[in-house]
């Protein structure tokens, strides 16, 4: 994939020295300002509805932050990238792709206006990923962006903790931990908790950050995942960072020590604690909830019963907000079915194996392994949650993936100045 190689100014623009003839082409830089567009496009997939805060936000006003913040990512984003130069992505094409059916099953208003709406969301999402796209070059400076967003959510989770247990844990959720400032979910804290203890903990070992500033981040985020109970973030991370740390150990003796201590620690962990760690991971459920997934099941079962007509199974009915028959779907590949057919089935399946397909092909690589992570995460979760085929934090995750399987943009070498000619006296001319 090429990319643009002219020499960014400070206001993100190419500088005029680049233009001249003559002059050396250098790779792009990151504008500071990047990292406020992916603060923003983090704020916009946070969600409006969730638990009881300790001030009642009404839910227009969260719907206008949360879109609002959408809208200010694409203008600076714009503004960023004023003549448009984007690199060649296939995570964003076949993103660009899954617009088709979302837009003609939403024109049939069968879910009412409010799927247009969500088009309008994701074409904007989209859009703001191909303008970013420019500066994506396989580092991690994106990485970086992830965490720290990621990182100052969970801080307002830790703030409404402190301020309010009562509020912050409450029963109607059995105890678990929801967000109280900000209305967040237990799958939601869950899941930015694993994402950034898996990025950290790989920051660490390919020596990229210090064990005291991964502590800092690490060990908070870990409490508040206990805190969750949420099994399908602590399974995929699990097994996000399994595969994350197999790619390193062959070129990576920091990852291999990691990868024996870890084993060793996890199996003693196991045995002595074993009873606790069955205790949480059932969340005092029976034995029949959990075989169906917390009722999970019974509602994939109607939704694969419902009937449907010849193009709500090819293209949908719409984007809605993932539930049937008035309960949440809670699975990716029935949410995408339900709202973008078969279609839009096809074409997220596509957007999972390009990208790991890609990632298989890379050498191994610190950016490669947090790819594998990020990757393998999403493809686990989709099991029971929803969001691959909508502006959602998982897609986010896989664009975090793209930027970092993109091929690094190659520095076009200056052209030779003209050796100086020598100088001939006059004399000698004579």
């Amino acid at each position: 994939m090429s990319g643009d190689l002219r020499h960014a100014g400070p206001s993100g623009g190419p500088d005029m020295a680049s233009e001249l003839p003559g002059t050396e082409v250098r790779p792009v830089g990151t504008p500071k300002a990047v990292g406020i567009v992916w603060a923003l496009l983090g704020l916009n997939t946070l969600g409006s509805a969730g638990a009881k805060t300790i001030v009642t936000l009404p839910r227009s006003l969260i719907q206008m932050a949360t879109m609002g913040a959408l809208v200010a990512a694409f203008a600076l984003a714009l503004a960023l990238n004023l003549r448009l130069r984007i690199r060649p992505s296939a995570f964003v094409f076949l993103l660009t792709l899954l617009l088709v059916p979302s837009v003609i099953a939403s024109a049939n208003l069968e879910v009412g206006y409010g799927a247009l709406f969500r088009c309008a969301r994701l074409a904007l999402f989209v859009g703001t990923l191909w303008l970013l796209s420019r500066w994506w070059d396989g580092s991690l400076t994106f990485v970086r962006y992830h965490i720290r967003m990621y990182f100052a959510a969970l801080g307002t989770v830790a703030v409404g903790l402190a301020v309010s247990p009562g509020t912050a844990m409450p029963e109607y959720y059995g105890g678990r931990l929801v967000g109280a400032l900000w209305p967040l979910t237990p799958p939601q804290i869950g899941q930015y908790a694993a994402v950034i203890i898996g990025l950290t903990v790989l920051l660490v070992i390919g020596r990229r950050t210090t064990g005291g500033s991964a502590a800092l981040v690490i060990v908070p985020s870990l409490v508040l995942l206990a805190l969750t109970h949420t099994r399908t973030a602590t399974v995929g991370m699990l097994i996000g960072l399994t595969l994350a740390i197999g790619s390193l150990v062959l070129t990576s003796a920091a990852a291999r020590r990691f990868f024996v201590w870890t084993v060793v620690v996890a199996t003693v962990a196991g045995v002595v604690f074993y009873s606790a760690l069955q205790s949480w991971f059932l969340r005092g459920q029976s034995q029949e909830s959990f075989s169906n997934l917390t009722g999970r099941a019974k509602v994939w079962d109607a939704l694969l019963a419902a009937p449907r007509t010849g193009g709500e199974k090819w293209f949908g009915v719409g984007l809605s907000d993932k539930s049937f028959g008035g309960l949440p779907i809670d699975n990716s590949w029935l949410a995408v079915y339900q709202e973008q057919g078969l279609i839009g089935v096809t074409i997220v399946a596509a957007i999972i194996l390009v990208l790991g397909g890609v990632a298989l092909l890379r050498p191994p690589s610190l950016a490669r392994a947090c790819a594998i992570f990020l990757i393998s995460y999403c493809a686990i979760s989709s099991y029971t949650e929803a969001g691959l085929g909508d502006a959602s934090p998982y897609l986010l995750h896989l664009a975090l993936a793209g930027a970092l399987l993109a091929a690094p943009a190659t520095v076009t070498p200056a052209p030779a100045a003209a050796a100086p000619g020598r100088r001939v006296p006059r004399w000698a001319r004579r």
